[in-house]
């Protein structure tokens, strides 16, 4: 069995160690770098103490530290760190699973660019549920087209910093996919004062910020005398890193290019 080298970005954080505790939970993975920034009071630290093991790998700020040796590097940090450790992952042909959010279109062309010469998997949610409800809306969306109002309303904790979620923009790009819109004509992101009748063909976002919910998203189809709800809530990150795991052995086994979770699921 070849076991697959996995690099850790933000490991520290409360992603990060959910991510080094999946990649040390899989008996066909290594953990062979743990990243994160200057200032990081974990530098130096073994990666694995906060679960009272000795991993030998310790938590680096040094780029080439920490990708020595990685198959592929993991990364749930921030657009602009995320792009920083891309820029060196192509230079060292290091492949990578990227599930940070927030990113510009310009910034996603500076992914896709990349992805000609690495392996990427690119998804706004690396939890394989998400991705099953994403082909389920869908096939909801062709058969609701008429006579149905579409609304997507999320929720996360208090230090998300960006919004609508990734996770929610994605489910807004499913259905607007599957009735052949562009998601950029028909969405409205905000709401107040004399908004008027609500405009036939949109599609609603609404953001709920507060606690430590991980993430919650649901797809409301409201028609006449009827809706249909179509819902994922997440209780822990894990769901996230197992996800992550698995993309990481897809890219391994496949060669240059850009790749969402539906290829890693064969959706």
């Amino acid at each position: 069995m070849s076991v697959v080298s996995i690099a850790v970005a933000g490991a520290s954080g409360r992603m990060g160690r959910m991510l080094v505790e999946a990649v040390l939970a899989s008996p066909d993975c290594r953990l062979s770098g743990a990243l994160d920034l200057p200032d990081s009071p974990a530098l130096g630290q073994d990666a694995g103490a906060f679960l009272g093991r000795t991993t030998g790998v310790a938590v680096t700020a040094d780029l080439r530290t920490g990708l020595a040796g990685a198959d592929v590097l993991i990364d749930f940090t921030r657009p602009e760190g995320t792009l920083t450790h891309l820029a060196l992952c192509r230079e060292l042909g290091v492949r990578m699973v990227i599930g940070t959010t927030g990113f510009t279109p310009q910034q996603k062309a500076e992914i896709a660019a990349a992805a000609q010469q690495i392996g990427v998997v690119f998804a706004p949610n690396m939890s394989v549920g998400v991705n099953v409800v994403l082909k389920l809306l869908e096939t909801a969306a062709k058969a609701l087209a008429d006579g149905y109002d579409i609304e997507i309303v999320e929720a996360h904790h208090r230090h998300k910093v960006d919004a609508p979620s990734g996770t929610a923009l994605a489910m807004g790009e499913a259905v607007a996919r599957a009735l052949g819109q562009d998601l950029s004509e028909h969405a409205v992101f905000a709401r107040e004062g004399h908004t008027g009748e609500r405009k036939p063909g949109t599609i609603g976002f609404a953001t709920i910020r507060g606690g430590d919910i991980v993430g919650d998203h649901t797809v409301l189809f409201a028609g006449t005398g009827e809706r249909i709800e179509i819902s994922h809530r997440s209780n822990s990150r894990a769901n996230y890193a197992a996800g992550s795991v698995r993309a990481a052995r897809f890219l391994v086994a496949h060669g240059p290019g850009l790749y969402g979770m539906a290829d890693v699921l064969g959706l």
